[in-house]
């Protein structure tokens, strides 16, 4: 039995510790977790496909319960991380207390949508393998940060992404941080990075900078998108996250990359002024854009 769906995030939602200056807060985390509850109030037909230990199953009962749906696989331990923050959002120190199954392809075969998300947020969450596989089902989508992420005594470490000469030439839209997209490619300059990264097949590169913006890279043309300043900065956790699933949810309207991207970032600046995940409707989004 098939099913079609708009948008299907792949990743696996985190038992989170974060730790700022001014609190320490234990909650759920990961691309899963921030990408759908972004969506939530959004026109789209959306399924998350995650895995969890039993006993964060509560996480994927909270996300059902607020209309989201989600397929949930038993894994033997929940992704645990530590996030200790400065004084900087932009910074942050990671420890990596727990790992979890990787998904395989028996998982995702009847699974048929438009794009499929991919948020691993450590190198084995996703195999090759299961990237081909959904490439031959609809276009996929990655947040490349958890393959260029090596954990060692319980430190993340930034590596370069082994398999990425093959893997990239079945991604459609590659989202990077600055940082990211130079460890990815060993390019400086980020103009050139994000085309290298399209050299080898990606049709949109997403490359954010936090507070500094953000561009996109398509069919040899930058897109340049404003960073929307929040009113005050409260929780940056998962921002791009929202940000990817703004740019998605507009891209799969049939939204042009400078506005999808600039709907992105709006969602991503009210993502900001409060804790936790963006749980907004896309008329907040829309009074953000106007007010700017």
């Amino acid at each position: 039995m098939s099913f079609m769906y708009d948008i299907c995030c792949i990743g696996h939602i985190t038992l989170d510790k974060v730790v700022t200056p001014r609190s320490e807060m234990h909650m759920p985390g990961g691309t899963a977790f921030y990408f759908s509850s972004a969506l939530e109030h959004m026109d789209t037909k959306y399924l998350l496909v995650t895995s969890v230990a039993e006993s964060e199953m509560a996480y994927v009962d909270a996300l059902r319960e607020r209309g989201i749906e989600v397929w949930a696989y038993p894994s033997m331990h929940t992704v645990y991380f530590e996030n200790i923050y400065g004084d900087n959002p932009d910074n942050r120190e990671q420890n990596v207390l727990q790992q979890a199954d990787p998904f395989t392809v028996e998982q995702l075969k009847d699974v048929d949508a438009g794009v499929f998300h991919l948020g691993p947020l450590l190198a084995g969450d996703i195999p090759l393998e299961l990237i081909r596989f959904l490439s031959s089902k609809g276009k996929v989508s990655l947040d490349v940060q958890g393959y260029l992420r090596k954990v060692a005594h319980k430190k993340v470490y930034p590596v370069t992404w082994p398999e990425k000469q093959e893997a990239l030439r079945y991604i459609d839209i590659l989202k990077a941080d600055e940082t990211e997209l130079r460890v990815l490619t060993g390019i400086e300059n980020v103009r050139y990075g994000a085309k290298m990264v399209a050299d080898r097949g990606v049709k949109e590169v997403v490359i954010t900078n936090g507070s500094m913006g953000s561009f996109i890279y398509s069919e040899g043309e930058y897109y340049e998108i404003p960073a929307y300043v929040p009113e005050n900065v409260i929780d940056a956790t998962g921002c791009g996250d929202t940000y990817m699933a703004g740019y998605l949810y507009m891209r799969a309207k049939g939204a042009a990359i400078q506005q999808s991207g600039e709907f992105a970032a709006a969602m991503a600046s009210l993502k900001m002024e409060s804790p936790g995940p963006f749980t907004g409707a896309e008329q907040e989004i829309f009074d953000r854009l106007r007010r700017s």
